[in-house]
């Protein structure tokens, strides 16, 4: 029996263990460890998910005491289980697992992709913040277009009761604050259900899919972060970002995903340069030579946008575009440079608490401010932190109405945005032979 230590974030690491791992009797997961998200280490996997070989759950760790768990576990294999990470991380990662003795191990799509009885398209990135929830907006319209009745099965983001966690279905608004969710979470849900797209979450994705398969005609895997999709897809759709051009073949797995696609979307065309998408266009030639390409802009768009003009603003964006996505900016950004803002405000000197860790720890930020809420105290730091800004409005380029989750005295505009393809072939013509 092997023993077993999985490195994640809440997400594909449990996916891993359930597909993989769970009622195993080859190996014994010791523990898992927890990185990117704020809060998971010194919780357990609990028993109710685990199955019958783990009756305790299986306790969760900060992945900085690594060295120590393969030392006091004599933990033979370390599964690294998250995404959105480059090449050198990766490598870096390995070495120290294989300095500690143990192999490192990367579990790939054969032993972990569940087979669906329904057709299943996927939407997935190179990166983080690449355009993935735009894409999946357009394709599950031209779906419902068609008379076809789509599920829409997001990526987990479990941070709250896990086995109260385990399937999710959120139909309204109301299911959001049932299920507390996180900011992270209404971000990837909102507009799903402002479209009547059913949405599907949790924990155990065998579950899961048994359930959306009952009210859907077609499966809509919504990828997060970069990682690889959790169903065996018929159709692969990956979004590349010229705006990070060459990371679709430096980050781990997104050039997983580049690889594998059966369609590639080259997202925000209109705001990147031409060098920018040569390259993405060049890297899809030569390792993915058969994928269909589709060429896209994500335009910006701002209700009473000329309220901007003159103004000192603050710009705050989606969470994890700007941390571990590694971006300095996002839609809020381009809309308040397209609109003529006065200032952009730094919000680094007024941060409180978590919001002030946070910039601490991704010191590529300067003018934005992330929309951090992983539980309701850091969701009162954004709050606090926003109350200290002196600004005349905000310019919020987060995909969800974020005055449902915190209280600010200041106007907000909201900025949205959607795909739009540019010439042929469009989404449209690859869902039609699909």
């Amino acid at each position: 029996m092997k023993k077993v230590l999985i490195l994640g974030a809440a997400g594909r690491d449990f996916h891993n263990f359930n597909t993989y791992f769970r009622d195993n009797p080859d190996y014994r997961v010791v523990a898992f460890t927890a990185t990117q998200i704020p809060d998971i280490e010194g919780r357990k996997y609990p028993a109710a998910l685990a199955g019958k070989l783990y009756p305790k759950g299986i306790p969760i760790y900060a992945e900085s005491e690594m060295d120590e768990l393969i030392a006091k576990f004599k933990v033979d294999d370390v599964h690294l289980a998250y995404s959105d990470l480059p090449y050198q991380y990766v490598m870096n990662k390995a070495a120290q697992v294989q300095a500690a003795g143990a192999n490192f191990v990367l579990l790939g799509p054969n032993d972990t992709m569940i087979k669906s009885r329904k057709p299943v398209v996927s939407v997935c990135a190179v990166r983080t913040g690449s355009g993935k929830s735009q894409t999946s907006r357009k394709v599950a319209a031209i779906l419902q277009a068609k008379g076809r009745k789509v599920a829409a099965i997001r990526h987990p983001m479990p941070y709250g009761d896990l086995v109260k966690q385990k399937v999710q279905r959120f139909a309204t608004y109301a299911d959001l604050d049932k299920h507390e969710c996180t900011i992270e979470e209404r971000e990837e849900y909102e507009p799903h259900i402002d479209k009547g797209i059913i949405v599907y979450a949790g924990v155990d994705y065998g579950a899961i899919l048994r359930q959306a398969e009952k009210e859907a005609d077609v499966i809509l895997w919504d990828g997060g972060n970069n990682d690889f999709p959790f169903y065996k897809s018929d159709l692969e759709i990956v979004v590349a970002d010229p705006h990070r051009a060459g990371h679709e073949l430096s980050y781990y797995p997104g050039e997983t995903n580049f690889r594998r696609a059966k369609v590639i979307v080259i997202n925000k065309m209109d705001t990147a340069t031409q060098a920018g998408i040569d390259i993405v266009l060049a890297n899809a030639k030569k390792v993915n030579p058969k994928a269909t390409i589709i060429r896209a802009n994500s335009p910006t768009i701002v209700k009473d946008g000329g309220r901007i003009t003159g103004k000192r603003v603050l710009v705050i964006e989606d969470g994890p575009t700007l941390t571990h996505g590694g971006m300095k900016y996002g839609a809020g950004i381009v809309a308040a440079k397209k609109y003529g803002a006065a200032e952009i405000i730094d919000p680094r000197p007024f941060a409180v608490g978590s919001i002030k860790k946070t910039f601490e720890k991704y010191n590529h930020l300067d003018n934005v401010l992330p929309a951090m809420g992983y539980g309701e105290k850091q969701c009162q730091d954004l709050a606090a932190t926003i109350e200290k800004i002196p600004c005349d409005l905000i310019v919020s380029g987060t995909p969800i109405d974020i005055t449902r989750v915190i209280k600010v005295s200041k106007p907000i505009l909201r900025v949205g945005y959607e795909l739009e393809e540019i010439g042929t072939p469009t989404l449209k013509d690859v869902l039609k032979r699909f």
